[in-house]
């Protein structure tokens, strides 16, 4: 598993990093003293696990989490003890109260192996293709212990909601278990483009085009810089 770990104070910092480093199955992908910056390399990419310190100058490790629209496991890590009950409230892993031995940092990470292990399980497959020319008509979304088939052409946009990805049609709106790159590559490419970090737009069902933003049935969802390009070259093709 893909980690982080993030805490300004330096001898915990590099503590929670050797721990994870001499773990065999978690790869150390970023140290973070600075929340600000943690925040900034979260936004742009994929982690599985995060050591959070939370309480931290500029930004507690609960309001960092509190930030980002797709969030990773969490594992706490703090001095204080009171914040404890607090941390569930954001469906955190666990909680270690510092100093923390390699015995109890194994059992957090245990914890979090499982849940990373059921998540995997519950992915949707790709919908089997629906012609022989491989054109698929429907795709098939997996949603808790649902599995719902759904015309490509009713999808009006798919928008991230935390863990999860809300797949918005003409009629409803179906949550599943998918990071944005998933459901990206679940979804045909000259039928859909992602637009903005949380949003991923119909080609098909666009009725409002500008610069910063999109409106498809009376929803206006943002452009990102760092997709404009992309996405109006697209939408010219239209």
């Amino acid at each position: 598993m893909r980690c982080i770990v993030v805490d300004d104070e330096p001898f915990a910092l590099e503590l929670a990093a050797d721990y994870v480093r001499k773990t065999p199955f978690l790869e150390l992908v970023g140290t973070f003293s600075n929340p600000v910056k943690a925040l900034a390399f979260l936004m742009e990419r994929e982690v599985d696990l995060v050591f959070l310190d939370i309480n931290m100058p500029e930004l507690s490790g609960m309001q960092l989490l509190h930030a980002l629209p797709r969030k990773p496991m969490v594992v706490f890590t703090t001095a204080y003890p009171e914040f404890g009950a607090e941390s569930y409230n954001y469906d955190a892993v666990d909680y270690l109260l510092k100093p923390i031995n390699y015995a109890r940092f194994l059992k957090a990470v245990n914890k979090a192996v499982e849940l990373h292990n059921l998540k995997k399980k519950d992915k949707p497959a790709p919908a089997a293709p629906a012609t022989p020319t491989h054109d698929k008509a429907h795709m098939l979304i997996k949603s808790g212990t649902q599995t719902f088939k759904v015309k490509l052409e009713d999808i009006l946009y798919v928008e991230g909601a935390g863990n999860y990805m809300a797949f918005c049609t003409k009629g409803k709106k179906i949550l599943s278990l998918l990071t944005m790159k998933e459901a990206l590559e679940l979804l045909p490419a000259d039928q859909f483009v992602r637009v903005h970090k949380s949003y991923i737009v119909s080609l098909n069902h666009l009725d409002v085009i500008e610069r910063h933003q999109v409106t498809i049935a009376g929803k206006a969802i943002p452009i990102g810089l760092t997709y404009r390009e992309q996405f109006l070259a697209k939408a010219d093709n239209v």
